[in-house]
């Protein structure tokens, strides 16, 4: 999708500090980070919201989570805590409409989340 700004990050079309790049996943930090360490992890494939994804998408989503993940444990938030975070639509926060897994660490995060 062109106009969608995680496709076109994915796509190398826009600069971003890009923390990890595969085949099926591109993980990159958040522009507006709400933690000391906040991560995207996007399907380089365009998948809109959860609510889009089929049962033959289940190994990318866990991909997502593992990558996730990785992250985390590589900047030593395995042990402290870590939280993974995926919105669907707007009344939960999503803002960008491609499937993406927040991934915040770095400071206590309060329960329940806003």
């Amino acid at each position: 999708m062109s106009t969608c700004i995680f496709c076109r990050i994915a796509a190398g079309e826009i600069p971003a500090t890009i923390l990890h790049q595969d085949d099926e996943v591109v993980a990159f930090s958040d522009l507006t980070p709400q933690a000391p360490f906040h991560a995207l992890v996007i399907p380089k494939r365009h998948v809109s919201t959860l609510n889009d994804l089929a049962s033959a998408d289940d190994a990318l989503v866990g991909r997502l989570v593992r990558v996730g993940a990785t992250l985390a444990q590589e900047r030593g938030y395995g042990v402290r805590g870590y939280r993974t975070v995926f919105n669907c639509n707007a009344d939960a926060g999503q803002s960008v409409f491609h499937v993406h897994l927040h991934v915040l660490a770095g400071r206590s995060l309060t329960w329940p989340p806003g």
